[in-house]
């Protein structure tokens, strides 16, 4: 099964609202939620797709013929490409109930440990779903990154017991989901933390810390203060506020303040091996990608998982090798035109 079967066989079981459009760039699903659109007319996730676009790459074969590299060592792992599945959550609500959040988790979380790199897990108001999301990342011996949403500190304590019994290798928060609807007016509060908030949840957690959500140097600053090892830079698949630039637009100037001390991670439209290049070369260490992986297991299950990485990782391996980039190491800003 290659992914463009996947995508067909999606089109009969992914519901209303996804168009499981040959590629996702946010253009037949704007202004849908439920659904995988957006707040407002869905500005921000379709100048997500668009601005990966006008990065042109620079094509470069006059280099000595290697093999290609597309290794990536984090947090004591090593993974066979730098992207990752990135967190999805109400799959029934937004995609078609021929999954929900736990059985969605549980395909992904497998089949992305077997094809060589990592899921981040949702989060959702039923508590089932980290439940069944961290058992599924325990059964594959800690492979995943469950995902917290900024609920109140007594609710992030209880799912962090599920993540450190689960033995992931890392956790995230999504700061960036504070703009959902669902976290709205929740009792107790849940939703945006200030630096010392955040510090307090980084050190109950014990594990690499990833902060998803972050769109301004400045929100990078507070991050890494509060004690992160990594960020992604991220405006939550442009689902929560309109009008925001695109991760492609603000990436650079955030690694170059802080990518000496915290990984980067970026996600927001990238849609192709040739933009995980981008990505890299503008100073990222890897990326996610989150709504093509739901098309794919809802194609394909594992097997369209497994398709869908193969698809990106072939298309990665051939551009390092058109710019003469023979591992993530090589790959270096002029390489693009940004």
């Amino acid at each position: 099964m290659n992914f463009q079967e996947v995508v067909e066989n999606a089109r009969g079981c992914i519901g209303t609202y996804c168009k499981a459009c040959n590629e996702c760039n946010g253009k037949a699903c704007r202004n849908q939620i439920p659904g995988p659109g957006a707040k407002g007319v869905g500005d921000t996730a379709i100048r997500n797709y668009d601005k990966w676009k006008e990065v042109r790459i620079q094509m470069d074969t006059l280099t000595e013929n290697k093999a290609v590299d597309t290794s990536l060592e984090l947090f004591g792992k090593t993974f066979k490409y730098p992207f990752f599945a990135g967190p999805v959550g109400a799959v029934n609500l937004h995609y078609g109930d021929k999954y929900d959040d736990m059985a969605y988790n549980n395909i992904l979380v497998s089949a992305c440990a077997d094809a060589g790199i990592a899921a981040f897990t949702g989060d959702g108001t039923n508590p089932e779903v980290m439940k069944a999301a961290t058992a599924a990342i325990k059964a594959k011996d800690g492979a995943g990154i469950p995902t917290v949403k900024p609920w109140n500190a007594d609710t992030v304590h209880e799912k962090m017991e599920l993540v450190k019994d689960a033995g992931a290798f890392a956790v995230a928060m999504d700061v960036d989901a504070a703009g959902l609807p669902f976290l709205k007016n929740m009792t107790p509060p849940a939703g945006s933390k200030s630096v010392e908030e955040l510090k307090a949840i980084i050190e109950d957690a014990g594990l690499p810390f990833i902060v998803k959500g972050v769109m301004t140097v400045k929100g990078a600053l507070k991050a890494k203060e509060a004690g992160a090892a990594a960020i992604v830079v991220s405006n939550h698949g442009g689902r929560v506020l309109d009008q925001c630039p695109a991760t492609a637009e603000v990436l650079s100037q955030i690694a170059d303040a802080v990518g000496d001390s915290v990984k980067i991670l970026v996600d927001g439209g990238i849609r192709s091996g040739a933009d995980v290049f981008k990505a890299l070369a503008m100073g990222a260490d890897g990326v996610l990608i989150a709504r093509p992986f739901v098309t794919a297991v809802y194609g394909g299950a594992e097997e369209g998982v497994q398709a869908y990485v193969d698809k990106i990782g072939a298309e990665l391996a051939d551009t390092m090798a058109m710019c003469g980039a023979y591992s993530l190491d090589e790959i270096i800003k002029d390489m693009v035109l940004a």
